[in-house]
């Protein structure tokens, strides 16, 4: 990582890190996947959550029929999965995540959302619960890039929407595959553990700090900011 610098962006997950969503995403997945006779687990769609749609339906199709899937595939499924996933129970805010995002707020610190997702069920909800905090031009979302999390391209369009280098932006994710793209986009990379993966995966992931839960990370957040201007200054 570079030498950090005055924290001036937060580049934030949506899914597992704003709302208690990915048990509603397994459980929407794994009704398209047994709909369609595709080999999977509830349990791994945890793991594959940063990825786009597109990319995880191009892994199941791989994996059951020996082949890519089609860009018509990619669409309708995605489209079914969608469907199913907005006809489950609204899902509820991640206790910790409105005090978290207030507090970057409070100190002048920019937010950024940086999702996998393409969920417009979701992500219209933000302006309801996060008013003014994620507009529509600081979201990257699946349609925003080609490559999603593992791969660093979303933090750095993340780091290009909120117009500062990657030593002075700190990623927060829940999950494996996005702290190890905010990791590879260089950027000082905090995981949040809100679900079934573990801290240590999240440490594997590349991430610098792991706090066990979103409340411990409003809580304790706030002195990593403070011994960063410490250091800094």
């Amino acid at each position: 990582m570079t030498t950090q610098q005055h924290i001036r962006a937060a580049l934030i997950d949506m899914d597992g890190t704003l709302y208690n969503s990915m048990p509603n995403h397994a459980k929407a997945w794994m009704r398209l996947m047994n709909e369609k006779g595709l080999q999977a687990t509830e349990e791994e769609f945890f793991l594959y959550e940063g990825m786009t749609g597109a990319a995880i339906i191009d892994k199941m199709i791989r994996r059951t029929l020996g082949r890519e899937a089609t860009e018509a595939e990619k669409k309708d499924f995605y489209a079914l999965k969608a469907k199913y996933f907005v006809e489950m129970p609204p899902v509820s805010l991640i206790d910790g995540a409105v005090d978290m995002v207030a507090d970057l707020r409070r100190r002048g610190i920019d937010t950024i959302l940086v999702t996998g997702s393409g969920q417009n069920s979701l992500l219209s909800r933000l302006e309801v619960d996060f008013p003014g905090v994620f507009p529509a031009e600081k979201r990257v979302t699946s349609a925003s890039v080609k490559r999603g999390k593992p791969f660093p391209d979303p933090y750095l369009r993340g780091l290009e929407l909120a117009g500062v280098n990657a030593c002075e932006a700190i990623a927060i994710d829940n999950a494996p595959l996005g702290v190890a793209s905010g990791r590879a986009a260089d950027i000082l990379t905090v995981g949040v553990v809100t679900g079934p993966i573990p801290a240590h995966e999240l440490y594997a992931g590349g991430a610098h700090v792991v706090y066990h839960s979103m409340r411990e990370c409003a809580d304790f957040l706030p002195g990593l900011l403070d011994k960063i201007e410490t250091i800094t200054h």
